[in-house]
């Protein structure tokens, strides 16, 4: 017996000198915040491969220091978990870098210029293809509108021969000269043959006698968009190469991809394959391709185990936008008295897909902006829920945007476990503008709620929904805790009740936007076991006054224990 208690004596002493294992990598030396509320703040975190081993005291990180451990010395510069864009779309962001951004024209006129520096390095008949102008924030109003936009003769006479299309901020709008309406056949005489073919959920805006403006709203952006030659597979690398590394400028470590088409997956499968990806994809599959849906829900979920493409969503459409008036409200535009918007799918369409997704364990997201589409899209989760009551449990379904709720409905995400993902910046573009559309009542008791949707217990995902606001999430961390515009107006913010604390804010980007991919457990928080995917800044977004929140900079971008970026 006394020989036995000695071996165990020993075993216990060996066992607490033994050091711990070796870091890959410690991170010290400045504001660490976890996004845990057990433990907000730590001194370091120290990496092994691509999982955090320790977090705690600087002191203590010391005893997984080796030879080979890389320090980085935040030298009182701020780390927060990775930041996790929540609704973007990845390719747009690729083909921002790519064709026209239009997204800081001021005016009409400006933007006819920048397409006329286009056309002059091009090649006649090439395609002009740019996305980004919205009406409502240019500082000068065209002479000529047609139902609040601007109309095409001004870009017709720059561009005779080159056709061009141009994409709405929103995406929910397009702009053609009379190159390219002559092409898609689109005149005042095809107004019933091209009506006919639309059907339901577009519109294209004509002027009293009929001539066709150039604007193009919803479906009827179709008319025109299929002229439009398809990119090559280079063409396409190329733009996810771009948007990647436009993810790492901007501190994204993973990013939610709201709506892929089969060939775009089948190219990021190869990226995967290749080690070409770079940013953690959460892939959404396009709701419009029946046959991939079909197949998805047919094989199953794929979830990746090194974690950076997984596939178990699906991205539906069920109104416009309020920009191109195209969201659909419970009562008629403000500023359009003759419409209420329009959906964009059947509401039938969306129960079926809502239960074919329960039933297959896949998520369902589903655009909604206008109080009418949420509370449709509400009403029929609800009714799949009811009827599939255990596969309703712990499914996550989103609604996209929520830009616009009836009170009476916000306490429903919630109690339903639908999960809002909005995107604050949408509030400093659209909030000065929006009131003409919804009026003073609506929009200050129903819009970007976010707030009331935090105290009733939902969990809001937050992004930027890139390519329709650039994908800066410090500007979207500024719009959440101040409500302004980035000039800093109003004094106090719009509706500043709805404000959120910095610490939602923080968690809207990290933990709960990871939340919303059933990945909690696996990111958007610094503790043990989990990803080394961390963001640093170069002040602290978390105590800063905040009118010096959007001067704050990405100094480094961690994925996985590596350094993917580093500002010079």
């Amino acid at each position: 017996m006394k020989y036995l208690c000695s071996f165990l004596v020993s075993i216990f002493l060996f066992s607490c000198s033994k050091k711990p294992t070796g870091a890959d990598l410690i991170i010290r030396g400045g504001k660490i915040y976890t996004a845990n509320d057990s433990q907000t703040e730590v001194e370091a975190v120290a990496v092994k491969g691509d999982k955090i081993i320790f977090t705690g005291r600087e002191s203590d990180a010391e005893k997984f220091k080796n030879d080979q451990t890389k320090v980085i010395d935040l030298q009182g510069k701020t780390m927060t978990p990775g930041f996790i864009e929540g609704h973007g779309h990845l390719l747009g962001l690729g083909f921002q870098e790519l064709t026209l951004n239009l997204a800081d024209t001021k005016s009409y006129d400006e933007l006819v210029e920048r397409v006329k520096d286009a056309v002059a390095k091009s090649k006649r008949g090439d395609w002009i293809i740019g996305r980004g102008w919205h009406q409502d924030r240019w500082e000068k109003k065209p002479q000529k509108l047609i139902k609040g936009f601007q109309t095409h003769e001004m870009l017709s006479l720059i561009s005779p021969d080159n056709p061009v299309y141009l994409t709405h901020a929103s995406g929910h709008a397009a702009f053609a000269n009379g190159k390219a309406m002559e092409i898609a056949g689109v005149n005042q005489l095809s107004k019933e043959k091209l009506q006919k073919d639309l059907g339901e959920g577009g519109e294209i805006i004509r002027d009293p006698l009929g001539n066709p403006t150039g604007i193009f709203v919803e479906h009827a952006q179709s008319i025109v968009s299929k002229f439009i030659p398809a990119s090559s597979t280079e063409t396409l690398s190329k733009a996810y190469e771009l948007a990647m590394n436009a993810c790492l400028r901007n501190g994204i470590t993973s990013f939610h991809d709201a709506g892929i088409s089969r060939d775009n997956l089948l190219l990021l499968k190869r990226f995967k394959k290749e080690n070409k990806l770079k940013v953690r994809l959460y892939e959404m599959l396009s709701g419009s391709d029946k046959s991939l849906v079909s197949e998805y829900f047919k094989n199953g979920i794929e979830v990746d185990s090194a974690h950076w493409l997984t596939i178990r969503s699906v991205k539906l459409y069920s109104d416009g936008a309020l920009g191109s008036r195209g969201a659909w409200l419970l009562s008629p535009y403000s500023d359009r008295m003759e419409t209420s918007g329009m959906p964009l799918m059947s509401m039938d369409s969306v129960l079926k897909m809502s239960r074919e997704g329960l039933r297959a364990g896949f998520q369902i997201c589903t655009h909604a902006i206008g109080d009418r589409a949420n509370r449709e899209i509400l009403d029929r989760y609800e009714i799949a829920f009811k009827e599939n009551p255990e596969q309703a449990k712990d499914v996550r379904f989103r609604i996209e945007h929520a830009q616009h709720i009836d009170p009476l409905d916000i306490p429903r995400f919630a109690s339903l476990g639908v999960i809002p993902a909005m995107q604050a910046i949408h509030l400093s573009s659209d909030r000065p503008w929006a009131i003409d559309r919804l009026g003073e009542k609506r929009i200050k008791e129903s819009a970007y709620m976010w707030q009331s949707l935090l105290k009733s217990g939902a969990r809001i995902v937050n992004g930027t929904d890139v390519p329709v606001e650039p994908i800066n999430p410090i500007a979207c961390f500024f719009a959440s805790v101040t409500r302004q515009t980035l000039k800093g107006e109003p004094v106090g913010g719009y509706e500043p009740d709805e404000k959120m604390t910095r610490a939602q804010a923080l968690k809207s980007y990290t933990l709960d936007a990871a939340f919303g991919a059933f990945e909690e457990n696996i990111k958007g928080s610094i503790a043990v076991g989990k990803l080394a995917d961390f963001t640093i800044f170069s002040q602290d977004l978390m105590t800063v006054p905040d009118d010096k929140i959007l001067s704050t900079e990405v100094m480094m971008t961690i994925v996985g224990g590596k350094i993917l970026y580093e500002r010079k």
